[in-house]
């Protein structure tokens, strides 16, 4: 499939995909991510491995589109708005979460 990643075309296919990234070790997922295998990888360095380009280059969209259509599962980062639900969603207690909500430092 051709995909287009920094301005630049590729010809990528899944079973390359899957060649390219045997053997590398997953770094620390804390944004977009690709699974591949059992493995989540942060989508930039699938991008680096499978394109041999600076991280810099390229966005993790760009990435993320790429292998979604080639059949990869993509998660990407939640926004900060649903990360704030989630701790909303934690406190219980009514006056902590009108603290919360006035901006008082939040102590769970």
């Amino acid at each position: 499939m051709r995909c287009v990643i920094a301005r630049f075309p590729f010809e990528l296919t899944k079973d390359g995909v899957l060649e390219s990234m045997k053997g590398v070790k997953p770094e620390p997922v804390t944004g977009d991510s690709v699974v591949i295998g059992r493995r989540h990888y942060p989508a930039k360095q699938v991008g680096q491995v499978v394109t041999r380009q600076d991280r810099r280059d390229f966005s993790g969209g760009e990435v993320l589109r790429a292998m979604t259509r080639l059949g990869f599962t993509c998660r990407t980062a939640p926004e900060a708005a649903e990360v704030a639900e989630v701790a909303e969603a934690r406190i219980a207690d009514p006056l902590q979460r009108a603290s919360l909500m006035l901006g008082a430092p939040m102590s769970i």
